[in-house]
């Protein structure tokens, strides 16, 4: 059996690299955008799974309409965000991975409280979140500073210091 934190090397002390930050709020955004689209692709296909559930089981299996996206969501952020790359496709296709404030590897439930405080958030303090992106020189939004992560230019962790 492999050990997957092997997998992605860690980033020495991310705090004191600012190359590492190099236009990472625009492609971030942009991953955000694909990763969305990712989800509801994602959702509809869930969507119709739930329909056949929910005649199978006389219309209970319905009830998990109510929160299919979320769960979709959460289960979307789990296994790419905190799994070995520490990154969501979107983030990979951009070249963005997602480090713990000492450098190390995102982990699942790390990747599931990141999802649930950038939702609430951006659901109750828009505004603010979007004013601390624009000035932490790290590109950080609110929950990033919360939960103590950064996301970092992947080509440029790589390289030597």
């Amino acid at each position: 059996m492999s050990d997957l934190s092997s997998a992605q090397p860690m980033v020495d002390r991310p705090f004191d690299r600012p190359d590492l930050y190099a236009g990472v709020r625009r492609r971030r955004m942009v991953a955000f955008l694909f990763d969305v689209v990712m989800i509801f692709v994602l959702t509809l296909i869930g969507a119709v799974v739930v329909f056949f559930l929910g005649l199978f089981t006389l219309g209970l299996g319905w009830f998990a309409y109510l929160f299919l996206w979320q769960g979709v969501a959460l289960v979307y952020a789990a296994a790419t965000l905190g799994g070995p790359r520490s990154a969501t496709p979107g983030m990979r296709a951009l070249g963005l991975e997602m480090r713990v404030w000492n450098g190390g590897a995102g982990y699942p439930l790390l990747a599931v409280a990141h999802s649930l405080l950038f939702y609430l958030s951006v659901s109750f303090l828009t505004p603010f979140v979007l004013l601390v992106g624009l000035i932490d020189t790290r590109k950080r939004l609110l929950h990033d500073l919360v939960l103590g992560t950064v996301v970092v230019d992947t080509e440029a962790a790589r390289r030597p210091v």
